[in-house]
């Protein structure tokens, strides 16, 4: 449905003593292309995404926003066709709708937009200009008038979640996320996001992405169309740093652990704390910092 991978030509340029190479070879990229998210046909945000599982990505921005909370929040979505493609009517959530591929004096369809639904009673943000903004695959919430407007009441309490979690589990978490990263191993140029059982270990969903928000999205939006919400017991893996948007992202979906390979902002911390997640960074190796409730990660003994 949409391309993750393109091939374009390079110059590769490898210099050494006395055996220096220049020549040209195909090299493999990641795709990065424009995904609009419309609301009853409203348009909400565009997000720069790797095409692929838009319908999880949709409905996870939609949870983080607080728009959503469950699989029956949403009722249908359609893949819209570009310009000048006639309307077709919503499908059923599970079999997303495609609009026609072409008509009279119209564009293919690109798979860029997707329309989603909501179940009756559910309303959509307001697409006023603080709500309309811009996404870039870096930064999920430029453009937001403040930061007040991106806080959101999550309808879940990650704080009473006890959720213990092994510290030899977690080390080994970075390992497996990217033993199942496909892509990158392709591309070197994607994040990846992972939700893993606290207690065994067990892999649930992994999914790639551009954007390190996206790739989160995707995960939440799998565990909402699985109607697996809230993530009770789990723990959120990340291939990156973990920002304050990561942090919201996981509190709103109810996950209680977020682990991540790099260092957190302050302003995750500080939302991790008063939302009472346990936030783990520079998990490398044996060793890892835990910023918030380290109540919940075991060691087998404890050093001072």
């Amino acid at each position: 449905m949409g391309r993750i991978t393109t091939r374009t030509p390079v110059t590769r340029i490898a210099l050494g003593a006395g055996d220096t190479s220049v020549r040209r070879r195909a090299d493999t990229l990641v795709v990065e292309e424009p995904l609009e998210i419309r609301v009853a046909g409203e348009p909400l945000t565009v997000t720069m995404r790797t095409p692929g599982n838009d319908l999880e990505l949709a409905a996870g921005f939609l949870v983080s926003e607080g728009v959503i909370a469950a699989a029956g929040d949403l009722r249908s979505a359609i893949h819209c066709g570009g310009p000048g493609t006639g309307a077709v009517p919503p499908t059923p959530l599970l079999t997303i709708g495609v609009g026609p591929s072409a008509s009279a004096g119209s564009t293919e369809n690109t798979y860029n937009v997707l329309d989603v639904a909501l179940a009756p009673g559910l309303e959509p943000l307001v697409t006023d200009i603080a709500r309309n903004f811009y996404t870039t695959s870096s930064c999920g919430v430029c453009g937001t008038a403040s930061i007040e407007a991106i806080e959101k009441q999550s309808r879940y309490d990650v704080e009473t979640d006890a959720a213990p979690v092994d510290a030899t589990l977690i080390t080994g978490l970075p390992d497996a996320l990217r033993a199942g990263q496909t892509v990158f191993d392709k591309t070197g140029g994607l994040h990846a996001a992972a939700l893993f059982d606290a207690a065994t270990g067990e892999l649930l969903v992994l999914r790639e992405d551009v954007g390190r928000h996206n790739a989160v999205d995707k995960v939440v939006g799998w565990a909402v169309l699985e109607d697996r919400l809230p993530l009770s017991g789990t723990v959120l893996q990340v291939s990156g740093r973990a920002s304050f948007e990561l942090v919201q992202k996981a509190v709103m979906a109810g996950i209680p652990i977020l682990s991540a390979v790099s260092a957190p902002s302050s302003l995750a911390v500080e939302l991790a704390a008063a939302s009472g997640l346990t936030l783990v960074g520079f998990v490398r190796g044996s060793s890892m910092n835990v910023y918030s409730r380290p109540d919940r990660v075991r060691v087998a003994a404890v050093v001072r």
